[in-house]
């Protein structure tokens, strides 16, 4: 089972999707991307659950 989060489901215009085997896997290369492509260093607790909310199986 792969999981995805596709980033503009919480951020409106971004393109950037993340995969990963778990959960976990998926948010750290959400944080990755959230640091590379949007400047953040931190992920408030809103936003980890809206991205937690946007991960789906694919």
């Amino acid at each position: 089972m792969t999981l995805e989060l596709k980033c503009g489901e919480v951020v409106p215009g971004c393109d950037g999707v993340v995969d990963g085997q778990t959960r976990e896997e998926v948010m750290t290369a959400a944080a990755r991307h959230a640091a590379e492509a949007h400047g953040l260093t931190e992920i408030d607790a809103g936003t980890e659950q809206a991205l937690l909310a946007a991960i789906r199986e694919v």
